[in-house]
């Protein structure tokens, strides 16, 4: 299934995609898209039930806002350098392990919702990113079936990132990854069920129309199941947390001097295969 929110920002309704294409309002079988949904069982087959049988409301998509698939969300774990090609492009050395930092679950918005270039930043940049949506809670997993059977899903994640904030200024990551509207997500979240390999997916990302970015999960260091595995051994994963599983090769940073960095004024689009596509108009904060 395709699932998403749809509305005004804090007013989302549920809703899914259906194979048509056709938007279809889920408010009537259940409250939200959310990590309770996510670990109920039985609301998740209502919710199956309902759109096999075609009777959802169909919702006019026109001039309606796509919000976050998720509400509520407890923790986003992200995974730095877990692509081999963008480790050689920001010469850095592949790490033994994968790095974790995080970001705050308010940095998250819609796939098409503005994005704020912060005050003073010379160095904003885009990374798309395929983000894992936990539906079963996790510790000490031992193995990688028992991770992936953790996994209600997958979706679109824009990791925005203000590299100067990131590196430069003393610390550690969190200062370039937690600034507002800096973690675009959606616009659905689209069930396990429906990726068949989480590691074969394509990834593209545009700069005002110039591909930036063209990966596949195939590159990546440490694959999903190792990813929710490893990071289980060190926190507990909640139904509603999401991975950011990190970024392929085409990052303005690993780009020759003068860097294209973001400013006020681009345009970023972004899709993962299967997924969805984002786009954001970047303004100043």
């Amino acid at each position: 299934m395709k699932l998403l929110r749809v509305g005004t920002a804090g007013s989302e309704r549920p809703a899914l995609l259906d194979a048509e294409g056709n938007l279809r309002d889920l408010s009537g079988v259940v409250p939200d898209i959310d990590g309770a949904l996510l670990a109920d069982d039985a609301a998740l087959g209502r919710v199956r039930a309902a759109a096999e049988s075609g009777e959802l409301p169909v919702l006019d998509a026109d001039g309606l806002r796509v919000g976050p698939p998720l509400a509520r969300i407890g923790k986003i774990v992200c995974i730095g350098l877990n692509y081999h090609d963008h480790a050689r492009e920001t010469g850095a050395e592949p790490p033994a392990e994968p790095v974790i930092f995080f970001k705050a679950a308010d940095t998250v918005v819609g796939p098409d919702d503005t994005v704020l270039v912060p005050r003073g930043s010379v160095k904003t940049d885009w990374e798309v990113e395929l983000a894992v949506v936990i539906g079963r809670t996790a510790r000490y997993l031992e193995s990688h079936e028992e991770a992936l059977a953790r996994v209600a899903g997958y979706a679109v994640a824009h990791d925005v990132s203000e590299r100067e904030f990131q590196i430069e200024r003393g610390g550690t990551w969190d200062k370039g990854k937690n600034c507002e509207t800096f973690n675009p997500l959606g616009p659905w979240l689209v069930t396990a069920d429906e990726v068949s390999d989480p590691q074969d997916l394509s990834l593209k990302l545009w700069v005002n129309g110039e591909l930036k970015q063209d990966g596949t999960t195939a590159e990546q260091i440490f694959s999903v199941a190792e990813v929710v595995r490893y990071v289980s051994q060190f926190m507990t994963l909640y139904p509603g947390d999401v991975i950011n599983t990190g970024t392929p090769a085409g990052v303005a940073l690993g780009q020759p001097e003068p860097k294209p960095y973001l400013r006020a004024g681009d345009v970023v689009e972004l899709e993962i295969g299967g997924l969805g596509r984002q786009r954001q108009e970047f303004k100043p904060a």
